[in-house]
C-alpha cells in the first residue's frame, strides 16, 4: 500500500429543482383570458331575442324601408271590369252629314255631256249594223245610261230628269231585245232617239 493520501470524499447537497408553478400560472392565466374574450365576444355577437340593444331606443329602426315591407306582402292582381259603353244622351240632338251642295245646270251638262253625244252616234250604228254588233254597242249604251242615271241632277230638273233617264233605259232594253232576234225594229229604235234627244234637251244641249 501506498503512503498517498486518498482524498477525502464528501457529500454536497444537491441544488433545488426549478421550480415549474410559473409557467403553469402563466398557462392557465392565458387560457383564463382566451375564455374571457370567448364570453365577451359571444355575448356581443349572438342574437339576445327581441330586448333591445343598450342605448337603443323603443322606435322602429329606420333602416327597416317601406319598400321591403311591401314587397313581402302579396300584390293583389287588378282585374279589368267590362266597360260599358254609356247610352247616348237622349237630349242631344243627332247631327246628320250634310247634304252635297246643288251643282249647277252649267255644271251638270258637262259632267253627261259625253255620255248624251255618245247615245245618239251609238244609236245610229245600231240602225245601220244588225246581229252581234248591234247588241255590243247596245251593251256600251245600256252602261251609259246606267252612269247618267247615278248622276246627281240639280234639284230644279230632278225629276224629269230621273223619268227621262228610265224611259231612255227602257227604250234600250226594248231594242236590245229586237236586236237579238234579228234586225232592231224601226219603232223601238226611233223611240230610243227620242228618250235621248228629250235628256238632251233637258240640260240644254
Amino acid at each position: 500500500m501506498t503512503d498517498e493520501q486518498q482524498p477525502d470524499i464528501r457529500w454536497a447537497p444537491m441544488e433545488p429543482a426549478p421550480s415549474n408553478r410559473g409557467r403553469i400560472a402563466l398557462i392557465v392565466g392565458l387560457v383564463v383570458a382566451a375564455l374571457v374574450v370567448v364570453g365577451v365576444l359571444l355575448f356581443f355577437l349572438l342574437p339576445r331575442g327581441e330586448a333591445p340593444t343598450p342605448g337603443a331606443s323603443g322606435s322602429p329602426s329606420p333602416s327597416a324601408s317601406p319598400t321591403a315591407s311591401a314587397s313581402a306582402t302579396a300584390t293583389p292582381v287588378p282585374t279589368t271590369e267590362p266597360t260599358t259603353t254609356p247610352d247616348p244622351d237622349p237630349t242631344v240632338p243627332v247631327t246628320e252629314p250634310p247634304t252635297a251642295p246643288d251643282p249647277s245646270l252649267g255644271a251638270f251638262r258637262d259632267s253627261v255631256r259625253t255620255w248624251l253625244d255618245d247615245s245618239l252616234t251609238g244609236l245610229d250604228i245600231v240602225g245601220e249594223t244588225s246581229g252581234q254588233e248591234s247588241l255590243s254597242v247596245l251593251n256600251t249604251l245600256q252602261a251609259d245610261a246606267q252612269r247618267l242615271a247615278e248622276s246627281a241632277a240639280p234639284g230644279s230638273i230632278a225629276t224629269e230628269w230621273s223619268d227621262g233617264v228610265a224611259a231612255y233605259q227602257q227604250a234600250l232594253t226594248d231594242l236590245r231585245s229586237s236586236a237579238a232576234s234579228g234586225t232592231p225594229a224601226s219603232d223601238v229604235l226611233t223611240r230610243a232617239r227620242q228618250a235621248a234627244e228629250d235628256l238632251r234637251t233637258l240640260v240644254e244641249l
